[in-house]
């Protein structure tokens, strides 16, 4: 993989990846066909301007067909299950923790996808890598101070207090 590659990637737990391979593989099968089904039920129906349960099956198709695709990428495009180095330096599949603006914080840097699988740590808060603070944070050490600018255009003092790999 090569280092662009790696930038762009998300990381994932090995349990998220199977997550979203088995949601991706319901949504290309029976959901996708189930909508079909629905589309032709309402077709059969008759007048389609005024047919609601048609509408509604192309909305949910069009839905359904973003969510795929949306997966298909993410799921290209990640890194699984690879703990980073205990090295203390932050990056992707590290819990960090951090003072930002003076508050302690506990976080996971890595794919919000990673969030629905997070076992026994379920108030552990899940940062992307790709947010202005994650971008911000990867490649610092523990006891590096830094600012990022948020969303907001304010500037965030932050501190690395730990990086361990989660």
């Amino acid at each position: 993989m090569s280092e662009e590659t790696t930038e762009s990637a998300a990381w994932l737990t090995q349990e998220a990846y199977d997550r979203l391979q088995a949601e991706l593989e319901e949504r290309e099968g029976p959901k996708r066909q189930e909508i079909v089904d629905r589309i032709e039920a309402a077709r059969e129906e008759g007048d389609l301007r005024e047919n609601g349960g048609y509408h509604a099956a192309k909305e949910e198709q069009g839905k359904n067909e973003g969510r795929i695709q949306q997966l298909k990428y993410l799921l290209e495009n990640s890194e699984v299950g690879q703990k980073p180095a205990d090295d203390g330096v932050v990056e992707p599949g590290m819990r960090v923790e951090a003072e930002i603006a003076g508050k302690k914080i506990t976080f996971l840097l890595g794919s919000r996808e990673v969030a629905d699988t997070l076992v026994g740590d379920d108030d552990l808060q899940v940062y992307s890598e790709k947010s202005p603070m994650g971008q911000a944070i990867m490649g610092h050490k523990v006891g590096d101070e830094l600012t990022y600018q948020a969303p907001n255009g304010k500037d965030i003092p932050l501190k690395v207090l730990a990086a361990k790999p989660y």
